[in-house]
């Protein structure tokens, strides 16, 4: 799904068949103007989000934007102006807050763990434990808070997880199967394995073939000491139980990335408002 998708699908979930409040009580020809405040510190993200629910309601909006995505706000700064059709901009309203708002509160809480890895080597990934149908938004949010965006879906590489090694019996059955397949149909990606243990770990460096080890559930020790055993053959990812609270105790493991869904999950939104004036 690209933006213009999502943002016809989200506009088609809220309107239906009418803003039937704005077209009653609105005149059709009526030529209004609303500023978007914030109300809350954080890092701003969605602009461009809101751009494009603009354009897609209204062609004829102006709108003036005077804080961009990744900009550190504070309550007062005003991120725009629009200016149009009075009903249009109502109908816009609100998705350019659910997108803003939500985008900026993931924004502001990657930037804080972003910011608890300075000095280290280690990068913050996302990862797909994100809301269905808004991946997108929120994939674009982390990025502008300076994380890194893993896949963003089940077809741009193969991550072979606990499930998949199950299923397939063992690790070196499911690389190999997963080698097969790339070679038979002619496709190019990336091949990362999670491993639950050391013993899988050296199971992966017999078997090779992979691009990145994930090293789920083990403590910071426990890393530290697979990065030495990997010994930079591999791409190493940390992940599992990871938060604001260890995240620092992780990096420092020499661990090349770290990727947490609380990027993305349980977050609390920013508060922004669309105000007329």
């Amino acid at each position: 799904m690209n933006l213009h998708e999502f943002i016809q699908l989200a506009l088609a979930e809220d309107v239906g068949d009418g803003d039937h409040t704005s077209l009653s009580t609105i005149p059709a020809d009526a030529q209004k103007r609303a500023r978007l405040l914030v109300k809350e510190t954080g890092i701003l993200a969605g602009v461009e989000v809101a751009k494009a629910v603009f354009a897609e309601v209204d062609p004829n909006f102006v709108v003036d934007v005077l804080l961009h995505d990744g900009a550190a706000i504070t309550p007062g700064d005003v991120v725009l102006t629009v200016s149009g059709n009075a009903r249009n901009i109502l109908t816009a309203e609100r998705l350019v807050l659910n997108c803003m708002q939500r985008m900026s509160g993931i924004a502001t809480h990657t930037r804080e763990l972003v910011n608890l890895l300075e000095g280290t080597r280690a990068k913050l990934l996302d990862t797909r434990k994100t809301t269905p149908n808004f991946r997108i938004c929120e994939k674009m949010a982390t990025k502008i808070g300076g994380a890194v965006n893993h896949r963003f879906g089940l077809y741009d590489m193969i991550l072979i997880k606990d499930n998949h090694v199950d299923y397939a019996g063992s690790i070196e059955a499911a690389i190999t199967k997963a080698v097969t397949y790339l070679t038979d149909t002619g496709r190019n990606l990336r091949i990362e394995v999670e491993t639950r243990n050391r013993a899988e770990v050296e199971e992966v460096l017999r078997v090779g073939q992979v691009d990145v080890i994930l090293l789920d559930n083990f403590a910071p020790d426990e890393i530290r000491d697979m990065v030495r055993l990997i010994n930079g053959r591999f791409v190493t990812e940390a992940s599992g139980g990871i938060d604001e609270t260890n995240l620092r105790a992780y990096a420092e493991t020499g661990v090349d990335y770290i990727s947490s869904g609380a990027l993305t999950h349980q977050i609390k939104s920013l508060d922004l408002s669309l105000k007329a004036y």
